[in-house]
């Protein structure tokens, strides 16, 4: 579609079409086979009725030289792979197994053999696999799966699953804290690490083919933990002996926090390494020699100090208790470690920084961090070759989505690797911007801007606010993309204001409790830097936010009408509302008092409210409870100072999405949701009557 309808106009690009948009393909995770010659990515692509997305597992070249290919196949798709050390390919995916053709489908264990041949079914059980999990040096396999609380074994775990069906039992019974998790109900099922091992012939003696594979069983290595891996992170020595975990422990008035603990693979035994109040612990990757831990600790939350997110060394090789030792804790940052190099003497972390996420290279012995990445690009899913000198990831920027990279790790050079799609191709520029804050602290931002805006012909500006809080622009996203507003004339500003990441502990601390105070303050400054520049048309604005950023959106509407619409997405409206039906409320009341949530409560200013606002939930939110959008439209039609007419018609709009949830994931809904943004912020920012999407059916 590279082609103008009439003289000067910008050629057409996937941004200006939001169905070639929805179809381009999507690259995520990576993972590297034992001996650095295969890599593998998972790919998502539109399935034909534009309906749904579809995964597949592709292989890309480590060299670059070959094309990438695609190496599975079906309509349920394929997601999750891992290498075992033979090179074999382990994967999950729920499509129908050929030789039980009859059977329900569930999320099974597949393997795809390293020396060729089709896919096939290793193991399947009635509650399916979420993950599956090998170590580098040794044959060991193991899967998270989720057991009924108090099943037996298995037989009675798929006994008891049929029953609560055939009955139609969907009722859940809970003693404790949470009972959701952003979209799931959780329970009565329950995760648990399983070994996979070798099991015996159901018929001995029956005769089978020469290429008939033996059955595997799995070992319940974790059957005494309860509910505690329902957020875990799970790693595994080298040498496949100990599986290193967090596990929630629960604590009085319904908090808990993460403890690290060790399962010994021969004997299931459980053992809790760390465990100090008011400290949340994360296992990182062993060591080649398996004898040291990479540990990150997040600290609690209080209402006047923000978290802190520092990494550790532990050593388990004793099999005794040991003392954390620091790493890199002069470093500012907070990073996640990803590797560590063959020799033992580095981890290789990504770190938000400045606009970017590059990959740090952390020395064990000193804890000297060296930047081994140069481009301003967020970096994830880092893999080492077996020789040290290699990493691969995937890479991503606002300029092109997640691709696949290799990088030299003595000078910090990248390579593209042979993708499966070329870069979408947008029209427009980005800039890094910055201003200065009223307490003289930075205030950065990016924007993205049409390549037709200038002083002659200033584009209406967008002010896109960052969730999280905790969190930065500085990856392609999908769900916020710049360029299909940029595609439709309006300039996009993404700033990270106080609370964001990347820019140091006090950066984060000086907006902590008072996210209507810095974060607010901060927004207005770069917005006016912004405005301010002759291609922008400071007459034409409007602001726009999802989560944290909705309910900044939401705060920026009753502080000030300078913008002429606002969009707010799942947004947090009544603070008091929020904090004990959120999916965590644990979290959230330990960083706000009642006086500080009450003082912070966009919903107190509803009164104040002259902007028209496009409020958007999903009715699966647990994160954002549906609560909070149902009360802000409420208050928005009965007390803002854009009330509904006498025939109940507002200038304010409801875009509700009865089957989505803190995200908006199914690809028509997701057409729908730009179709409407757009539609809102033509009729409020440019004064045109664009029709709303098609699929509403209105």
């Amino acid at each position: 579609m590279d082609s103008a309808d009439t003289p000067g106009e910008q050629p057409e690009t996937p941004f200006h079409d939001i169905d070639h948009y929805l179809a381009i393909p999507r690259v995520g995770g990576l993972t590297l086979s034992p001996d650095g010659r295969r890599l593998v990515t998972t790919v998502t692509t539109l399935n034909g009725k534009g309906t749904e997305f579809a995964t597949a597992l592709w292989e890309i070249d480590p060299t670059g030289r070959k094309h990438a290919r695609r190496i599975t196949r079906s309509s349920k798709g394929e997601t999750g792979a891992v290498f075992a050390a033979n090179g074999d390919l382990y994967f999950t995916s729920a499509r129908p197994d050929p030789d039980s053709p009859d059977a329900d489908p569930v999320n099974a264990l597949w393997l795809l053999p390293s020396d060729g041949g089709e896919a096939r079914v290793v193991h399947s059980r009635a509650g399916g696999i979420s993950a599956v999990l090998a170590a580098k040096d040794a044959d060991a396999t193991f899967v998270n799966a989720e057991v009924l609380a108090g099943s037996a074994d298995e037989d009675n775990d798929e006994a008891r699953r049929k029953a609560r069906k055939d009955n139609k039992v969907s009722a859940i019974l809970h003693s404790g804290y949470p009972v959701r998790y952003w979209d799931a109900d959780l329970g009565p099922a329950e995760p648990r690490l399983f070994a996979v091992e070798q099991g015996e012939e159901k018929e001995p003696g029956k005769p089978s083919t020469v290429d008939a594979a033996a059955p595997l069983k799995l070992r319940n290595l974790t059957a005494g933990v309860g509910g505690s891996l329902r957020e875990a992170t799970t790693v595994v020595s080298p040498d496949g002996k100990t599986i290193y975990t967090s596990m929630s422990k629960a604590l009085a008035k319904a908090d808990s926090r993460e403890v690290l603990a060790a399962v010994d693979v021969a004997t299931g035994n459980v053992k809790v390494l760390l465990d100090h109040e008011g400290m949340s612990y994360f296992p990182g990757p062993v060591s080649p020699d398996n004898g040291t831990l990479v540990v990150q600790s997040e600290s609690d939350t209080t209402p006047a100090r923000a978290p802190q997110v520092k990494l550790h060394l532990l050593n388990v090789s004793g099999g005794g208790a040991a003392d954390l030792e620091p790493l890199a804790h002069q470093w500012d940052r907070w990073s996640t470690p990803l590797a560590w190099l063959p020799d033992g003497s580095a981890v290789l972390v990504t770190a938000d920084d400045d606009g970017a996420s590059p990959v740090f290279r952390i020395d064990v012995a000193d804890g000297g961090v060296t930047r081994v990445t140069k481009d301003a690009a967020a970096y994830s899913d880092v893999v080492v070759s077996p020789d040290g000198t290699t990493a691969y990831a995937l890479r991503s920027s606002y300029e092109f989505p997640a691709e696949a990279v290799r990088i030299n790790l003595a000078t910090g050079e990248t390579a593209r690797l042979q993708a499966p799609a070329e870069r979408p191709a947008y029209k427009g520029r980005l800039e890094r911007v910055e201003t200065t804050a009223e307490d003289g602290s930075r205030v950065p931002a990016y924007l993205a801007l049409p390549d037709v805006a200038s002083a002659a012909n200033p584009a209406p500006l967008l002010l896109w606010i960052h969730g999280g809080p905790l969190a930065s622009w500085n990856a392609w996203t999908w769900r916020w993309n710049p360029w299909l507003l940029v595609a439709k004339g309006y300039a996009v500003l993404l700033p990270d204001p106080a609370l964001s990441t990347g820019y140091g502990q006090d950066f984060i601390q000086r907006g902590w409790g008072e996210w209507g105070k810095k974060p607010f303050t901060d927004l207005m400054a770069i917005t006016d830097a912004v405005v301010a520049r002759p291609e922008i048309d400071e007459s034409r604005t409007a602001a726009m936010g999802g989560s944290f950023g909705g309910y900044m959106a939401n705060w920026v509407a009753g502080q000030t009408d300078r913008f002429k619409a606002i969009v707010t997405h799942a947004s947090l409206w009544a603070l008091d509302q929020f904090g004990p039906t959120t999916d965590a409320a644990q979290y959230w009341l330990k960083e706000m008092t009642e006086e500080m949530a009450t003082a912070n409560s966009p919903h107190r200013n509803v009164g104040n409210i002259k902007t028209p606002m496009l409020v958007i939930h999903g009715d699966k939110d647990y994160r954002v409870p549906i609560g909070e959008g149902l009360r802000l439209w409420y208050e928005l039609l009965s007390s803002s100072q854009l009330p509904a007419d006498e025939n109940g018609q507002s200038p304010h709009r409801f875009l509700y999405f009865p089957d989505e949830n803190h995200w908006i994931l199914q690809p028509k809904h997701a057409k729908v949701w730009y179709g409407v943004v757009e539609h809102f912020l033509a009729k409020q920012v440019l004064g045109e009557d664009l029709p709303v999407p098609e699929e509403l059916g209105l």
